[in-house]
This record gives C-alpha cells, structure tokens and sequence, in this order.
C-alpha cells in the first residue's frame, strides 16, 4: 500500500485500487498497525479511476522531525575517512562503523523537506556536494516501524572534510533533504534484498549510476530506530535515514541542473533537480 500526499489530499494506492481522502496527515500515519488499520479506513473513502503517479507529490511529513543515520555501510565509512583523513578527523569514523553505539544526527524540520519532482539545494558555499539514497523509516510516536519511503540526504563533502565538526553545516541547511515520491505501507517488513540505485543526469546524458541491495547495510533498521528511540520522544512519528552504500567517486561533485533519481525496489523512484543556495 502506497500513501501519495499533495496538500491536504492524500491518496492511498493498494493493489489496483485508489482512494482519496482529504485527512489530517498526522492522524492518518501515526498509527500502529497502519496497514490493517488504512485497508479499514479505505472502505470510508472516495474511490478514483485514476491518478499520476509521476507527480509532483508533497514529501510525506506534516510536523514529524527527519533524523538520520551515519556510517552504516562498507561504502561509507570508506568515503568519510578518506574526506576526513587530512583533517584528523578520519578514525572517528572509522570507529563508529565498529562501535556499539550508532552515528545518528537530526538532519531537517519538515518545512526544509522537498517532494518528488522539487528541487534539491547544494551549499554556495561547499565545493564538494553529493546525494545520498537513503531507507528511509516511518517510525510512530509508539516506536513501531510502520512504513518506508526514499530518502535523499544531500551531503557537503568539503564542509564534513574539513573537520566532523561541521557536520550539521554539511547536512542541515533549506532544501537539504527530499523525500518521496509516497510513504509505503507493507503488510510485511520491507525485505533487505530490496535494491537500492542512484542515477545522476547532467544535460541529457547519465554522468553516474550504481546499484547495491538494503542487505549491504551493517546495522538493521530496528537496531537503528531503537537507539533513535532511546531518549527522545516523538508525539507525531518520524523519519529516519538508514545510511547510504552508494558514494559517488571523490572527482564527481553535483551542478546545478543535474537531475537525481533514487529508486529502491518496492517503493519507487525518487527524481529531484539540483540548484544552488542563496
């Protein structure tokens, strides 16, 4: 089951059946049990023949926080030491992969979060920018993971470089974040053979592109939600990234213009386009 949010409309997808609704988009999600109780709730909502699918849609947010996990892939610990090496921040990295304790930081308030098709922003002031695809988890106010979407963590290699420090800088600024295109709701646990890709386009022409699967990640998402969990409430849900596997290589760096797509098997594709900061 698939939530798409334009507005105050939210448009529920299940099987070849759509709904509409016009909700509180709060009360709609942040719920246990959410599959069983939407496939409920879809019996009192309007049937449709049709919707686009190819957007645009709202991120799936209203007032839930957007958290995020770092250093949970091979990939990734490989990319933030060798950013960090000259700064002497390197090992701190490379100890967390290992550690007990996982990396996570508060990545966007919703009103700095784009949709499907919106236009993701890279630092004026950062000469090294990439994105990161990212799990991303719908967790309830009660703990429970009870959906995924796709998560775009645009990242500032040259701020995070220079020293760990900056990293709120690197990952929190307006339009640092996408989310989309729909929040999926599964009877079942998303399976972690699910397939990630990043495609980069720049004037037509692909300039990257890579696949691996959600398995390649070290720690598992309820590992990850509960440690978020841990000493933080949350009355409305939240979101949290799960880590990337795919970093592209230290020449690249995004331009204004490129287009983005993230895809992970199951859920859909992601697309945002790249500008700059004021």
């Amino acid at each position: 089951m698939k939530i798409y949010k334009q507005g105050d409309t939210a448009y529920i997808v299940d099987d070849d059946r759509m709904y509409r609704t016009s909700c509180d988009w709060d009360q709609l999600i942040n719920r246990t049990a959410l599959y069983h109780r939407l496939r409920e709730d879809c019996a009192g909502f309007e049937l449709i023949s049709d919707l686009d699918l190819s957007g645009p849609f709202d991120p799936p947010v209203l007032r839930q926080e957007l958290w995020a996990s770092g250093v949970t892939y091979l990939r990734s610990r490989q990319a933030r030491v060798a950013e960090s090496k000259s700064s002497g921040g390197g090992d701190f990295y490379d100890r967390v992969y290992d550690a007990d304790r996982p990396e996570l930081f508060f990545k966007a308030a919703a009103h700095r979060i784009v949709g499907h098709t919106g236009t993701v922003h890279i630092r004026r002031d950062s000469s090294w920018n990439v994105p990161e695809p990212e799990l991303t988890l719908f967790i309830c106010s009660q703990g429970s993971i009870e959906g995924y979407t796709i998560g775009n963590d645009m990242s500032s290699r040259s701020i995070e470089g220079e020293n760990p420090l900056y990293l709120p800088q690197a990952k929190t600024y307006d339009r640092s974040a996408a989310l989309g295109p729909c929040l999926y709701v599964p009877e079942q646990p998303l399976s972690m053979r699910s397939a990630v890709s990043l495609k980069i386009e720049r004037e037509g022409a692909v300039v990257f592109n890579e696949t691996i699967t959600l398995d390649r990640m070290k720690r598992q998402p309820r590992e990850l939600a509960d440690w978020l969990f841990r000493a933080l409430s949350f009355p409305q849900g939240c979101y949290l990234m799960t880590g990337t596997g795919i970093v592209p290589p230290d020449d690249f760096t995004l331009q204004v213009g490129d287009t983005v797509s993230i895809t992970i098997e199951g859920i859909g594709t992601l697309i945002n386009t790249v500008n700059q900061s004021k």
